[in-house]
């Protein structure tokens, strides 16, 4: 292992999985960047690790002015915070299983480096799988179930991702750092998941509409339905309640917005542009298999009941 990667602390647990977020393109409704953040809170996860930035990442592009460089604040003259970019691993022991939740920043530069060291930790805290989270933003219902776009690393891994109401991605084009590990982690026959969810997002540019764009900026409900497959996937067995609440607490502001909107400008059909969207909407819903058999159980005892 290169000294790129520190690591102070090796998980006791045998069982152990991981989950990835990154400051990334892919990271719409900071599915990415914000659900390891919001899972380290729900856990108590610790820090045990991390990966050096060293030669990952630019000081300066022409034309980017300061929008790259490390952020500094200054107290009569002396530093007082630098901030600088962070790779950080933390660990929680979840029902007696091991969950690891990376949250990183994808690299500018010395990509394969940077999978080298990522894929160095996996394999140092004997990880089993690693699902890896991004968002992209599309013109999807925001009250519905979020499309989960899925890439993975191992062919034999498709028939058991069958069972979770995922699309399997067929995109061409510039790669994402999650496809990017995943097709890296192949080489070491490593385990590896990327979900992408869709993050409601709606241009009114082209109808010649005053409001030109609206999109869910931190999409609980995408955070929500990712977490019940991965949960379901690796049997940790989450309190995804609060996330329920925070979804759902979502979608009602949404609703209040656009009847908002729609009274103070119905010149601007906006009402009836977001429903075109949900008739050409196909929505896939995750129901893990127990859920289906307990509805199947309470629907028969209604009707043993009503006999």
């Amino acid at each position: 292992m290169e000294q790129l990667v520190r690591l102070w602390e090796v998980p006791e647990t045998t069982e152990n999985y991981m989950i990835a977020g990154f400051e990334q393109w892919a990271d719409a409704g900071e599915i990415s960047s914000g659900m390891p953040s919001y899972l380290i809170e729900l856990t108590g996860a610790e820090r045990i690790g991390s990966i050096r930035p060293d030669g990952f990442y630019f000081f300066q592009v022409p034309g980017t002015h300061h929008l790259l460089r490390p952020q500094i604040k200054l107290s009569n003259g002396h530093r007082e915070r630098m901030s600088s970019h962070e790779n950080n691993l933390y660990y929680a022991n979840v029902g007696g299983k091991g969950l690891l939740i990376f949250r990183g920043e994808e690299p500018h530069q010395n990509e394969e480096r940077y999978a080298e060291a990522f894929l160095d930790l996996v394999e140092a805290t004997n990880v089993r799988r690693v699902v890896i989270a991004g968002g992209v933003y599309g013109a999807v219902p925001f009250d519905r179930d979020r499309d989960i776009s899925c890439v993975y690393s191992l062919p034999r891994m498709k028939k058991e991702l069958d069972q979770y109401a995922l699309r399997y991605s067929n995109y061409e084009g510039g790669t994402t750092i999650g496809s990017y590990l995943a097709h890296q982690a192949e080489f070491r026959a490593i385990e590896m998941v990327v979900l992408n969810g869709f993050a409601p997002a709606y241009e009114f540019g082209q109808m010649g509409l005053t409001v030109q764009a609206m999109r869910v900026e931190e999409d609980w409900k995408a955070w929500l339905d990712i977490l019940r497959r991965v949960d379901y996937m690796l049997h940790l067995g989450l309190d995804l309640s609060d996330l329920e609440r925070r979804a759902l607490s979502l979608i009602a502001a949404w609703q209040r917005k656009v009847a908002e909107l729609e009274e103070k400008h119905p010149e601007l059909g906006i009402k009836a542009h977001l429903d075109a969207i949900e008739r050409d909407f196909q929505e896939h819903s995750f129901i893990p298999l127990d859920s289906a058999w307990d509805e199947l159980g309470d629907i028969l005892e209604d009707e043993t009941t009503d006999d």
